[in-house]
């Protein structure tokens, strides 16, 4: 393997230059049973070699039948990703003889895939808000995983589990349309985003069930004639992607800057290195001597069924953070982290139907996005929002004392505190904590009139106009109540008080 250091170029220096990227994205879709055959497709935590059958082994005289709801999930992401769905598909097998591959070939979607010509809206900071074209969502099956060793004499070895062959592997394919590593990395982050708001996939990168290769290229600017396109390989996160076509595009730009040309290839992502190794030429494309899957009919999908699939999309996340704003007045930021995770969202709207009053939407985001959010953060081992202790009738519970004048906002903080930890009704911890917020003139008279009394001094600096006298008394009131007293209202009494 060659070694090869990150070449100096930054990305200023490389601005004589266009990037142009595209992506070829395989997500792994959650059915319960494999592409062709009745074989459980969830196989993380199954033994080797398993979740397999005749069909999954390549043996001969097997017949494959297609998984209904796999095709149907890869019809509701196109319509998702505003793609036009053909009335006739169908399948094919692409020929190509490697280890991880049982029949010695692949049953895939060439020339009539299920859907073809859609686009999705990115917004990056720099590039402002682009469409990026898709070119097809096609559905195929995954092949087996091969496992490489070596042994205690240093020998190396490959072993093959067949429980991923067969699993349904949907492809969704992007025009060449990205013009920078952010843009990339924002359009995989919001492909991921539908996929989980649609239910069809983990999609989870550093898991396996959603996985991506780049195809790179750089051309002068202003000119439309695509470049020799490299492709990226062995990339596992999106901080990866993001990585390793920065990189690629240094290494390109001071390849060309120098008076060199750009082999088209084929290179690997070497995360620990933090630079693209290359892996094997690609002059040619392959010819995977495609012709179609005698074993399968051709799919035939009518309008009306599409139509009725249509009708099954949830609602996707660009839609919600329009309602979250629109409906709730919640700003981008708040919008933004709420609409993440559909389980999120859901918390979030969960919260609003137990409201008293929906206006106070924005009450409840801020404890939501903030306090909940960070002690989520505080412990990585319960990262979902739908695990906590905190249910959503709890957060509503607590914006309605705190909005209803019950208790001040630093007894919030210490209510949810004890809900985190115990799960309790917040009127429970109140009254069991004694934190009921002292408010009225008749209580809180009292105590400011002994507050008046022990401070002579910052009374006189308030009457003769020193206002941060004011904040002194008001503290002194809260600290005599023990932080029940209502501060609104006893800087108002205050005022009164000292006027006379």
């Amino acid at each position: 393997m060659t070694t090869e250091s990150a070449p100096a170029t930054t990305p200023e220096e490389a601005s004589e230059y266009e990037t142009v990227i595209g992506l070829e994205v395989h997500c792994q879709l959650r059915t319960q049973s494999k592409m062709f055959c009745r074989c459980p497709a969830d196989y993380a935590s199954a033994e080797p070699n398993t979740y397999v059958c005749p069909l999954c082994l390549g043996m001969p005289g097997t017949l494959p039948v297609i998984n209904k709801t796999a095709v149907e999930w890869t019809i509701r992401t196109a319509l998702a990703l505003n793609m036009t769905i053909p009335e006739l598909s169908k399948f094919d097998r692409k020929n190509y003889p490697y280890p991880d591959l049982m029949k010695g070939y692949q049953i895939s979607q060439y020339d009539m895939p299920l859907s073809e010509g859609g686009w999705m809206d990115v917004e990056t900071e720099d590039l402002g808000k682009r469409r990026i074209g898709i070119t097809r969502v096609h559905l195929e099956e995954d092949t087996a995983r091969l496992l490489h060793r070596e042994n205690e004499a240093g020998e190396r070895f490959s072993l093959v589990d067949v429980n991923r062959s067969g699993v349904p592997l949907m492809e969704i394919v992007s025009e060449p349309d990205m013009r920078s590593a952010d843009e990339a990395r924002t359009y995989l982050v919001q492909l991921r985003q539908i996929l989980r708001y649609l239910g069809v996939s983990t999609a989870d990168m550093e898991k396996g069930s959603f996985r991506c290769d780049a195809n790179l290229s750089l051309r002068p600017v202003g000119s439309t004639e695509l470049g020799a396109k490299v492709e990226i390989k062995n990339m596992n996160s999106f901080r990866g992607v993001h990585s390793a076509l920065e990189h690629e595009v240094k290494r390109q730009a001071e390849v060309l800057r120098s008076g060199g040309t750009i082999d088209q290839e084929t290179r690997g992502w070497d995360e620990d290195r933090q630079i693209t190794l290359s892996q094997r030429s690609k002059e040619e494309a392959h010819d995977y001597r495609y012709f179609p899957e005698p074993d399968l009919p051709p799919l035939s999908i009518t309008s009306d069924e599409v139509e009725e699939l249509r009708s099954q999309l949830p609602e996707l996340p660009e839609e919600r953070r329009a309602r979250f704003r629109s409906e709730y007045g919640l700003g981008d930021f708040e919008a933004n982290l709420l609409t993440e995770e559909p389980s999120r969202a859901d918390y979030f709207d969960q919260t609003i139907a137990k409201l008293k009053d929906p206006a106070n939407a924005r009450e409840a985001a801020n404890w939501i996005t903030g306090d909940l959010f960070a002690q989520i953060n505080k412990d990585p081992s319960h990262p979902d929002v739908e695990d906590q202790r905190i249910r959503p009738e709890h957060v509503a519970e607590l914006v309605g004392l705190i909005v209803g004048g019950d208790i001040s906002r630093s007894q919030a903080r210490t209510v949810f505190e004890s809900m985190y930890e115990t799960g309790d009704d917040p009127a429970k911890i109140v009254e069991a904590k004694g934190l009921t917020q002292i408010s009225g003139e008749d209580a809180l008279s009292p105590i400011i009139n002994q507050v008046i009394g022990d401070n002579p001094d910052a009374v006189n600096d308030y009457r003769s106009g020193k206002e941060a006298a004011l904040k002194y008394l008001v503290g002194q009131v809260m600290r005599h109540s023990r932080g029940q007293a209502n501060p609104a209202q006893a800087s108002e009494l205050l005022v009164s008080a000292l006027s006379e």
